[in-house]
Order: C-alpha cells, then sequence, then structure tokens
C-alpha cells in the first residue's frame, strides 16, 4: 500500500495506490461525503489478488485532499427550492471539476488508461470522467448512481429527513451517521451495528468535514440531466443497482441504463441490495469487474 500527496492543478489529493504498479490500473471513485477509507479493505484485496492495480482518493474538500472551506454553503433548504423549482443553482464547484481532478490524478501518475468504478456521486462524477476525458477511461463501471434525470424517484422519506437534520455535536453527529448507514443496506445484506459505528468512528478520526457535504449536494443538483449525451460515450459501460436501494431506487439504474449506447452497456439488479458495500457481495462486485473487460 503507497499513501500519496499528490498536485492535480490548484488541489492536493490524498491517494492510496495498492497491487502491482505493472498491474491494469482501477480507478475508484466514491460517494458523497465519503472518504477513500469508505472503500473496504477486502473488496481492494480482491482486486490486487487478480493483478489490478488499485488507485481510490479524496475528493477535494473531502478526507485528507485539499480543504475547500474559503468557498460559501449554499443554504441547504434555500438550495433544494431552487432545484424543485428548477431555479439556476451555483455551486461552490461542480462535477465537473470533480471528474477532472480524477483525469488529473491519473495523468500526474503517468497511467494512459484505466478501468473506473464510480458508486452514488462518484458514479455521476465517472460519467464526466467518461465524456471529458475519453481516453482516459478503458471500461466504466456505474453501481447505484443515475442520470440526474429529474421524472426519477426521490430517496425514501426517512432518508430524506435524515439528511436534512445537522448534528449539533461529535456524539451526535456518530448516532446520526450510524443511523443513516444503517438505513442505506439492503434488508438482504444488512451490516452489524458494531461494524457500523466502527466505521463512522475511523472516519470521523481520520477527518471531519460535514460542510464538504453540503457543498457536494449542491453540486449534485446544479448538475442537472446527463441523459442527452450519455449515449454518445464510447467505453463499455455496467451498471449494477440494488433492487432496495433506498438513496437512488432501482428505477435510477434502470433508467442510466436504458441512456446508455445499446450493445456495449451491461445492467444487472442485485436483489435485496441497498446503497453500501456489503462484505457479503465482495465476490460479486470485484467479478463484475473482470467480466465487463471480457465481454464487452
Amino acid at each position: 500500500m503507497r499513501e500519496l500527496r499528490v498536485r492535480v492543478g490548484d488541489q492536493t489529493l490524498a491517494v492510496v495506490d495498492e497491487g502491482p504498479q505493472d498491474g491494469e490500473p482501477l480507478l475508484l471513485i466514491m460517494g458523497l461525503g465519503l472518504q477513500l477509507t469508505a472503500w473496504p479493505q477486502g473488496l481492494i484485496d480482491r482486486w490486487t489478488a487478480r493483478g489490478f492495480r488499485v488507485l481510490r482518493y479524496d475528493h477535494r474538500d473531502i478526507g485528507l485532499s485539499s480543504a475547500q472551506d474559503h468557498l460559501q454553503t449554499p443554504p441547504l433548504l434555500w438550495s433544494a427550492l431552487k432545484h424543485a423549482l428548477h431555479l439556476p443553482l451555483q455551486a461552490p464547484y461542480r462535477l465537473q471539476d470533480l471528474a477532472d481532478d480524477a483525469a488529473g490524478l491519473l495523468r500526474q501518475l503517468g497511467i494512459p488508461r484505466a478501468q473506473v468504478v464510480g458508486v452514488s456521486m462518484g458514479g455521476m462524477v465517472a460519467q464526466h470522467l467518461a465524456r471529458r476525458h475519453p481516453t482516459l477511461v478503458s471500461h466504466l463501471h456505474l453501481w447505484m448512481t443515475s442520470s440526474g434525470a429529474r421524472r426519477l424517484p426521490l430517496p425514501s422519506r426517512e432518508l430524506r429527513r435524515l439528511m436534512l437534520q445537522r448534528p449539533r455535536s461529535r456524539l451526535e453527529a456518530l448516532e446520526h451517521y450510524t443511523r443513516l448507514f444503517r438505513l442505506l443496506a439492503g434488508p438482504a445484506y444488512p451490516t452489524p451495528e458494531a461494524e457500523l459505528r466502527a466505521k463512522v468512528e475511523a472516519s470521523a478520526s481520520r477527518a471531519w468535514r460535514p460542510q464538504a457535504t453540503l457543498r457536494q449536494l449542491v453540486a449534485i443538483a446544479a448538475d442537472g440531466d446527463r441523459s442527452r449525451w450519455l449515449r454518445e460515450l464510447g467505453q463499455p459501460v455496467s451498471v449494477l443497482h440494488g433492487s432496495h436501494d433506498p438513496m437512488l431506487p432501482l428505477p435510477h439504474g434502470r433508467q442510466l441504463a436504458a441512456c446508455l449506447p445499446a450493445g456495449r452497456c451491461r445492467f444487472e439488479v442485485i436483489d435485496g441490495w441497498g446503497h453500501d458495500l456489503p462484505a457479503a457481495l465482495w465476490k460479486r462486485l470485484s467479478e463484475s469487474v473482470q467480466t465487463l473487460a471480457s465481454n464487452l
């Protein structure tokens, strides 16, 4: 395991580089408010055992990458109202900026081409990466993510209520995020309570940037509908989605797959899966990367 700090434009990104240096590069892009440590080590180990060079990193504003606290954080409720009324939103930074960070990271590391896995918001960033920097992406894996189309269903009511709450202390925050991650799990793949709490505490100890999550939420809302250009992507794509995803319900995955080029997209629904990366699915998820590369 190699822990790096890589300068990309005005940002410094925290990166972990694992596996054989001459292995096929696999870039992992994490979701909303989550650090590179949210990628389970057991899943990483399965890829490195298959010979992949696995790269994961903290987005700007997250974890140990460059903070963006000098940027204004728009009020979340006001931003949500503007989004609902189809009014323009001004985000502190855009998902395209995060995609350019990922492209710059690959170039700084001297990697001409990589397979890319993006989860949730990371899948949205990966879509922009594949469009804006097509020569850098050999295969695209979009897990539990969305095209951003307006007509798609919202997160569950309980999740929406919880996401609008702002914990007032570190203790409240630990309880808050433990409840949040519990809600994200699908019925077939629950995570033990002690494991959930340990993950939340480890993440908070490494870095604590709650305002960054708000800025990322606004960036997602401001990005709009990507459906109109997804069919232009030339890379083979796999779309994996859980049947019980409470954050981005299954219609998001179905609609996303329908937008992608016919004959170059593999769509799979995993029954009972929610919006997380449970240990019981590591084998299936890791093998899906190899399957796409072999078949498309």
